[in-house]
């Protein structure tokens, strides 16, 4: 007499993708957990009855690849280039307290030339500004 035994199907769980979602998740909760850190104190900012902006006088100077100096519109000698910057900057602190000053400079320039200006404005205490694309 034969007898049989019954083979029981053990039911298998591939856990190997189940493992690769939950490290996901966790990653994602981790993350996202970490820029939650930062508190901040409530305040109320005082609003505008209307939308006003500042009157600050700016003054433009360009150099272009030739190293000419323009200051506005206006065409300047290289050699009286400094004394006229330094007067246009003392004739707008009467206006505001900390004129800007907006270098446009080509590519081509001579950044020294560039940082010739920045120098003249931060001795006559002028906020400078440089315009890049």
């Amino acid at each position: 007499m034969k007898l049989r035994k019954k083979h029981k199907q053990e039911a298998e769980i591939f856990t190997d993708t189940l493992v690769d979602i939950l490290f996901i998740g966790m990653m994602f909760f981790m993350i996202v957990s970490a820029t939650n850190t930062l508190k901040m104190v409530k305040m109320n900012n005082p609003r505008a009855s209307n939308d006003t902006k500042t009157n600050q006088k700016n003054i433009s100077v360009s150099v272009d690849k030739d190293q000419n100096f323009y200051i506005g519109t206006t065409k300047v000698a290289n050699a009286n280039f400094d004394s006229l910057l330094h007067l246009e900057i003392l004739k707008y602190k009467k206006l505001v307290d900390t004129p800007s000053v907006i270098i446009n400079a080509d590519t081509a320039a001579y950044y020294g030339e560039v940082f010739r200006i920045m120098r003249i404005a931060k001795r006559d205490t002028a906020k400078v500004v440089a315009v890049v694309k």
